[in-house]
């Protein structure tokens, strides 16, 4: 999970959002703020939504292209359920909420897959295998 979240306002245009991605080298932004998040745009909305319609990314705001509802989990969510959430739901990333309902941070599918790797015996008994001396 990554704890800082940067967020586009709904009414910044979509050019805006896409430069803010690339310089983040992310694939998603929340759009509102941490008390509040609107929606998510992602880079597929951005392809299907607005480029592939030929419109003009300067001219068309985040907040008429964004996925909605949120889908978000909660800080005390096990792996599973987060991921139970995202496959549900058909997302790759979503924000996570504190006991508040404040995003407290963000998580990918990349980063549940890590996790699950890191914490298999299967794969940490082959990494072992692999790096360890012979004999």
């Amino acid at each position: 999970m990554t704890r800082y979240v940067e967020f586009v306002a709904p009414d910044a245009t979509v050019k805006e959002a896409a430069e803010l991605m690339g310089e983040l080298d992310v694939g998603a932004l929340p759009a509102g703020t941490e008390e509040r998040v609107e929606g998510v745009v992602t880079d597929r909305d951005i392809l299907y939504r607005v480029v592939a319609r030929g419109l003009d990314p300067s001219g068309v705001r985040v907040g008429d292209v964004l996925s909605r509802p949120v889908v978000a989990c909660g800080e005390d969510d096990s792996v599973s359920a987060a991921m139970d959430m995202m496959a549900a739901n058909h997302i790759r990333r979503m924000p996570v909420r504190d006991a508040r309902g404040r995003v407290s941070g963000w998580i990918t599918l990349a980063d549940l897959a890590r996790k699950l790797l890191v914490d298999s015996e299967t794969v940490q008994g082959a990494l072992r295998a692999m790096t360890e001396p012979e004999g």
